[in-house]
């Protein structure tokens, strides 16, 4: 019944039953025992409880008013000419009000296991993509100092949304915004001139700025630039000295953030430039059109975006009345670009849920030029708390200052710590236990998952020493395979292409985390109950091949995560 087209089992039983529905009504309709009906989108759905099948429908609550029939007696007359030739679907039934339950034979899932095995690495793979050019762009942390907590988790979100896309068919750029460019860069060369001089004149010689930055890389930077340059900057002005200093850190503190965030799995396509929409003069440009579409005003000397013309609250300021532009000009400049310029179908952008005002502001921004709002998607995140001994964790243990992301991975690694940041959906708060992030035991959830994929490595590995040959799938008879917990699990398994889908569609990749926990649950359950070595010779082949696809499913969803699937622990 699998053809070689298919790769998401589950999306063409939805498909079969939709067809079973609508063939049901045509003929039901050509009998006379319905009128004729719009049949409308036919949700499937999984029931809450498995005595109701594995699909069910409630197209006949959604035809009533055209049938001018009680629902139930609707979906009797569907079942009744309902045909099932050809398809997984074994039985159909009635329930409730009028909700149509269908009930699969089990080929359906030892074709799962035939696809999992021939598709191997590529078994999750989607097309509903179909190559529309996307951009994510995420983190896009000030270079002005370490990446921290926000970072962390808008880093390992806005990367497994990426690879999501990618599993789903989507042609996939990652982007990390350099704010390079603006008032955080003069106030990252005030401070660094603040510092300068204070190492060179003592910390009397001049007052360091209020709102200056006050990290230790700053002071680090001061000192480098002394022991390769010395003091000359102290002949220099103030604005020069700035600006050297800035122009000196600023590429360093670039590439700290490209190391760590290497570090943690993170690899981009394009690092963006803010100082380069000025040198372009695309953020003229962009002005400029604005203007010419009259999606401007002035008052007060400066040039104000139109709100009321583009339906929202207030005008926001672009240029200022010293003529400088605001940095809402250089973002829609951006924007632009990623559209017009770069020509992506679709822009993915993560921020802090602290940024859920500029989110109406700049999608409305995107209709001057003709770009549907909807083309730009922002999905904001939550804060991270982070725990140790029960207690709110505000320093690292290694340097006892605020926590970044490089401390947090020397403290719980790069896997533990993008599995904890994606446990969670986005917009819930997420509180991370570093002493669970690093405990080996099943309570550590990642730790949990990866002990299944070397619980499977390790079973596999005794049963060839023991000269027990892995199994070629077109020999082994899967049917024999009908224990709770086997079937069970290969339902688990069927289900990724799915997963991907549903995760691609919402932008949720905690969807995967959670589903690759419940493999790994059903794995050690089916390994409880099952035995493998001492089964009779036919039916351990079949369980070796669930293992092994078992296997293939939980390193699949943990390459999404970019987190690694040890043989051995």
């Amino acid at each position: 019944m699998i053809t070689n087209q298919v790769n998401n089992i589950v999306e063409l039983i939805q498909q079969q039953i939709k067809d079973i529905v609508e063939k049901s009504i045509k003929v039901a309709e050509q009998k006379g025992e319905l009128p004729q009906i719009e049949i409308p989108e036919i949700v499937i759905e999984k029931p809450r409880e498995q005595q109701y099948g594995e699909f069910s429908t409630n197209v006949a609550m959604q035809i009533t008013k055209q049938a001018k029939q009680p629902p139930r007696k609707i979906a009797e007359i569907i079942i009744g000419n309902a045909a099932t030739e050809g398809t997984y679907v074994e039985k159909i039934d009635c329930a409730g009000p009028g909700f149509i339950n269908f009930y699969l034979n089990n080929q359906w899932l030892y074709d799962s296991l035939k696809l999992i095995t021939e598709m191997k690495e590529q078994y999750g793979e989607i097309t509903i993509g179909k190559g529309t050019k996307v951009m994510v762009e995420f983190v896009s942390a000030n270079p002005t100092g370490p990446l921290h907590m926000g970072n962390a988790r808008g880093g390992a979100l806005g990367d497994c949304i990426a690879s999501v896309l990618e599993k789903a068919g989507y042609d996939v750029t990652r982007e990390f915004y350099v704010n390079d460019a603006g008032n955080q860069i003069q106030k990252f060369g005030i401070s660094l001139e603040a510092r300068y001089i204070q190492q060179l004149k003592g910390e009397d010689a001049i007052l360091f700025p209020e709102d200056g930055y006050q990290g230790e890389d700053i002071i680090e930077h001061a000192k480098a630039y002394i022991a390769e340059y010395g003091d000359a900057l102290l002949l220099k002005e103030s604005e020069e000295r700035r600006s050297i200093l800035a122009q000196y850190a600023l590429p360093k503190n670039i590439e700290r953030i490209r190391d760590g965030l290497q570090q943690y799995g993170i690899s981009y396509d394009v690092w963006f430039s803010e100082k380069s929409l000025y040198d372009s003069k695309e953020v003229e440009r962009t002005i400029s059109e604005l203007k010419e579409k009259g999606y401007t005003v002035e008052s007060e000397d400066a040039i104000w975006l139109n709100g009321e013309k583009l339906g929202l609250e207030k005008n926001e300021v672009l240029v200022r009345n010293n003529g400088f532009p605001t940095y809402m000009a250089a973002d829609i400049a951006y924007h632009r670009d990623k559209f017009v310029g770069r020509k992506f179908d679709w822009v993915i952008n993560l921020w802090g849920a602290d940024h859920h005002g500029h989110v109406g502001r700049m999608k409305a921004a995107m209709i001057p030029f003709g770009i549907e709002p909807d083309k730009l998607q922002v999905v904001l995140f939550q804060l991270v708390r982070l725990y140790r001994n029960g207690e709110i964790a505000r320093m690292s243990k290694r340097t006892g200052k605020s926590i970044s992301l490089t401390d947090l991975l020397d403290e719980v690694g790069k896997d533990a710590a993008r599995f904890f940041f994606n446990m969670k959906a986005s917009g819930s708060h997420l509180d991370f236990d570093l002493d669970l992030a690093v405990k080996q035991s099943n309570e550590n959830p990642v730790f949990y998952v990866q002990y299944a994929h070397a619980r499977i490595c390790s079973m596999l590995a005794k049963l060839e020493e023991e000269g027990i040959p892995m199994p070629e799938v077109s020999k082994v008879d899967l049917s024999l395979l009908k224990e709770k917990e086997e079937l069970e699990l290969i339902k688990k398994l069927a289900e990724l292409p799915e997963e991907i889908r549903i995760s691609a569609s919402t932008l949720e990749p905690s969807r995967l985390t959670r589903y690759v926990m419940d493999v790994a649950g059903g794995f050690h359950s089916f390994y409880s109950a099952c035995s493998v070595k001492n089964a009779e010779e036919e039916l351990r082949m079949a369980r070796i091949e669930l293992a092994m696809c078992t296997k293939t499913v939980i390193r699949n969803v943990l390459s999404i995560l970019k987190i690694s699937s040890p043989e051995r622990m």
